[in-house]
């Protein structure tokens, strides 16, 4: 791992980064109240990257007894391509293991070719197809799953 990047939960504080991360990587942004209400549940698991003190990314995911779902993963556009993406699923595969999780799922849009290929590395394979899921443009979602963490 890149000395400079350093995995930290994600507070309050992280709330407005995360936000604006958000807003730069996806058509449809979570809003500050939906970000705001993870604090407070007892399911999601979310943690911030940041290089220095800067907040460059962020990662999330809600742990149901032995399965976890990605909400969200997001690095900012000028973060990206130098290994942030792979750090954060290392960190949610940590947090996975030390929960016990057995299998992981998601949902990625089906252009998002880099994703797809960063979750494959990982060992997500792709299980289905919800289609016209994203309400900006229809786009169909990859569904993709680990079974073997």
């Amino acid at each position: 791992m890149n000395n400079d990047f350093k995995i930290y939960p994600m507070d309050e504080s992280s709330i407005k980064s995360i936000l604006n991360i958000s807003e730069l990587s996806f058509p449809i942004s979570w809003s500050l109240d939906s970000l705001q209400s993870e604090l407070d549940n007892k399911f999601a698991k979310y943690v911030v990257l940041k290089k220095g003190n800067t907040i460059v990314g962020y990662g999330g995911m809600w742990v149901i007894i032995d399965e976890a779902h990605v909400t969200n993963i997001a690095v900012h556009p000028e973060a990206r391509g130098i290994g942030a993406g792979n750090i954060i699923v290392e960190a949610l595969f940590r947090i996975c293991r030390k929960h016990k999780v057995t299998a992981i799922t998601l949902e990625v849009r089906s252009s998002n070719f880099i994703a797809i290929n960063l979750y494959e590395k990982y060992g997500f394979e792709q299980e289905g197809l919800r289609r016209h899921y994203y309400e900006d443009n229809g786009e169909d979602a990859v569904i993709m799953w680990n079974r073997n963490l």
